[in-house]
């Protein structure tokens, strides 16, 4: 299953799974990439010398490429920036922030840079800070998102419209049949995240993926739009949010709600009532925890075998 992104990262499979805060340790980063997809390392819930480590780790568990994604909201970024270059990592998906900081410095020391976007607009700015690929991640996506609630299938035929670099999608892709549905409408690889939380190898505590797998349709929500946009699972903190917009909170009111590391609190250490619980829509469609390379397998298996269906139409 050759194309632009397979030949770009070095990879078999034009699979690539997220890089989530206190999910994508080199555990599940260096899984997926022996499976023949690309792993990557979540800097964003990572100390320097923490990324440094799995870093370190990850290259031990496989000879095949991973990257490290660096979202540009944390501190420390420089520090991690060097790191990477320091351990000779070959890959780096950006996001949050503005491409042009870091592109120009990670492709100088060899570096294939992606950044994540959720509009036309900021894959075009991308574009001209000199990525070598962008992810258009739409709305259905947990975590941090994007303010314009643009979903991924409105989104990726838009970006492909003016995009010339390769494209990957985000966003609602769990199954080979949503990894089909992304390529038809334009995209070269299909980044996925809330599946490969529900697996063996993620970081994130066992009581946060059994969560997951429970959830059902409607158990996520994006808010916070005044500081980050993030979509999370219905818990008594996020019933505490929604009560305090009823007061129409100052910004400096919900991030003093929101305290610090409280995602931490929820997905890495498992507290189910009081955490930042962040997962995407498709939550709804993840029913067991598996090992990353039967996941990434049974997702290439269904999307050969939705192509065939489609193929008989």
């Amino acid at each position: 299953m050759q194309n632009r992104i397979t030949e770009l990262f070095k990879i078999d499979y034009p699979i690539i799974q997220a890089g989530m805060i206190w999910n994508s340790g080199w555990r599940l980063a260096s899984a997926v990439s022996n499976a023949g997809g690309l792993g990557l390392l979540g800097a964003g819930s990572m100390y320097p010398e923490i990324l440094r480590e799995h870093i370190v780790k990850c290259k031990k568990a496989t000879a095949k490429p991973f990257g490290v994604n660096v979202p540009m909201l944390y501190p420390d970024i420089d520090k991690i920036i060097d790191i990477i270059i320091e351990e000779g990592v070959k890959i780096v998906f950006t996001s949050a922030g503005n491409p042009k900081t870091y592109t120009s410095k990670l492709k100088e020391n060899g570096i294939t840079v992606v950044h994540v976007v959720s509009s036309v607009k900021f894959a075009l700015k991308a574009q001209d800070a000199g990525v070598d690929a962008v992810v258009a991640e739409g709305f259905e996506a947990g975590g941090h998102n994007g303010r314009e609630e643009t979903t991924t299938f409105t989104l990726i035929p838009m970006v492909k419209e003016q995009l010339e670099i390769p494209l990957i999608a985000a966003g609602g892709i769990a199954t080979g049949r949503g990894m089909l549905a992304a390529m038809v409408l334009g995209a070269d690889a299909v980044q996925v995240g809330s599946r490969f939380v529900a697996s063996e190898e993620a970081s994130s505590h066992r009581a946060f993926k059994q969560m997951v797998v429970d959830a059902k349709e409607g158990d996520t929500h994006l808010t916070l739009k005044e500081l980050a946009p993030v979509r999370m699972l219905k818990n008594k903190f996020f019933e505490s949010v929604i009560q305090l917009y009823t007061t129409n909170p100052t910004k400096e009111d919900l991030q003093n709600h929101l305290g610090r590391a409280r995602a931490k609190r929820g997905m890495f250490e498992g507290d189910l009532e009081e955490g930042e619980l962040e997962i995407g829509q498709i939550a709804g469609l993840i029913h067991d925890i598996k090992p990353a390379a039967q996941i990434l397998e049974e997702i290439l298996i269904d999307f050969e075998s939705a192509k065939n269906e489609v193929a008989n139409f």
